[in-house]
């Protein structure tokens, strides 16, 4: 099911409040992730951003988490 108003992770602006629905990739960082707590279904909420966007602060299962934009692209949530 394609959900039209679905963004990544670094689209979504600081103080908003989101749903995983999916973590794109099988590699060792998206596998990190989904260990961390970030699996469909969670919120997030996105804390804060570097000046220049990298890395990103989010707030998942009550503890705060720093990601790279590369890894945030990879984390697909609706609001």
């Amino acid at each position: 099911m394609e959900l039209t108003n679905a963004l990544t992770l670094n689209e979504i602006p600081i103080g908003a409040t989101v749903r995983v629905i999916a973590v794109k990739g099988r590699n060792a960082i998206t596998r990190r992730l989904m260990e961390m707590g970030v699996v469909p279904g969670v919120s997030i909420t996105t804390i804060k951003k570097a000046p220049f966007g990298d890395p990103l602060e989010i707030r998942v299962r009550g503890y705060n988490l720093a990601l790279r934009h590369n890894e945030a692209t990879a984390v697909e949530v609706i609001a």
